[in-house]
């Protein structure tokens, strides 16, 4: 019963970390895309399409830090203490963009400030969070007890700009479900040239990971292997074919945003099945690093009523605020 325990909370830390790329991944895209939109009525309206989530989506960013806390707490102080300058800066990045959006909407003459810190924050943000996956992903060495990670190597800055590049394309698709006219044909515009980038750039990170890393090799194209794995590379160049098609500039609804969410699910299910079942890249697994089976058992009833009631008040509150940003709105 331990392992199955152990397995359900891995389980549940991809599930948060899959649902914190997707939402906040969007908002963090916004602010990254932030320069590209001209004037201020447009600025306002996209940062009024997330004003009510922004938050929100935040939560499950604790989710997994508190899964990843009380389930396999070695890997918490391993991964947090070799990546402790990039996360402090993520969460820098982070407190940048919530003062932004608390200020820029009472200002006048500071606007220019609160946008700059609205686009510096996301930026910065996005770019920690893609190091510290790249920097996980290629795995590091054990010195002494100490799991040590590298996250400043030309894999993590190329990964870095890749989730810069998905966090955009997530936030033009949002802008095409929830804006209208010049602002949603902007979108797309930008959307067509994002999925490009995104699609360039899972295929440059695949084959990075397949020649630099063996375990990686073995896992993908080792006896049949291949063959079962397949589904994966085709649906995600099927995702990103529709999508692009999708951002053609007209009203499509929430399509090429439910396609986007569709090439990010294949890119996070790829990149579990290179890894699993190791929680310290290529080093330790998951079996060996979960805390005692008391332990696990204790969090239980927490996480199955918290769970389900942080998941209704999210859907909840994208279910009222559904629909486009109008023009008459005000403030945030």
């Amino acid at each position: 019963m331990e392992q199955e325990l152990a397995l359900f909370y891995f389980l549940l830390l991809g599930f948060g970390v899959l649902m914190y790329v997707i939402l906040d991944g969007f908002d963090l895209g916004l602010g990254v895309l932030y320069p590209w939109f001209d004037g201020e009525g447009e600025r306002d309206t996209v940062m009024r399409s997330i004003s009510h989530v922004w938050d929100g989506n935040e939560t499950w960013l604790v989710f997994g830090g508190v899964v990843l806390f009380a389930a396999f707490p070695a890997a918490y102080a391993h991964l947090l203490s070799s990546l402790y300058v990039p996360l402090v800066l993520m969460l820098v990045g982070l407190i940048l963009r919530g003062v932004a959006f608390e200020y820029r909407f009472k200002s006048v003459r500071s606007k220019r400030v609160w946008d700059a810190a609205f686009f510096g924050g996301s930026t910065l943000a996005a770019m920690c969070q893609g190091m510290v996956l790249g920097a996980v992903v290629q795995g590091g060495e054990m010195v002494g007890e100490m799991f040590v990670l590298h996250w400043v190597t030309p894999f993590t800055i190329f990964t870095g700009l890749s989730v810069l590049a998905a966090y955009a394309l997530l936030a033009s698709c949002y802008l095409v479900l929830k804006t209208r006219g010049d602002l949603l044909v902007r979108a797309a515009r930008l959307g067509r040239r994002l999925v490009v980038a995104m699609m360039v750039s899972l295929v440059i990170v695949s084959l990075w990971m397949l020649y630099s890393n063996e375990w990686v090799r073995t896992r993908w194209l080792e006896g049949l292997n291949a063959l079962y794995l397949l589904p994966m590379p085709v649906l995600s160049a099927v995702f990103g074919f529709w999508l692009y098609r999708a951002l053609d500039g007209n009203e499509c609804g929430a399509r090429p945003f439910w396609l986007a969410v569709g090439l990010f699910v294949m890119g996070f299910v790829g990149l579990v099945a290179g890894l699993f079942p190791f929680l310290l890249p290529h080093q330790v697994t998951l079996w060996e690093l979960h805390a005692p089976e008391s332990s696990l058992w204790f969090a239980l009833p927490g996480v199955l009523i918290f769970l389900p009631l942080v998941l209704a008040y999210t859907l909840w509150g994208y279910r009222i605020f559904a629909g486009k940003v109008e023009d008459f709105e005000e403030g945030y």
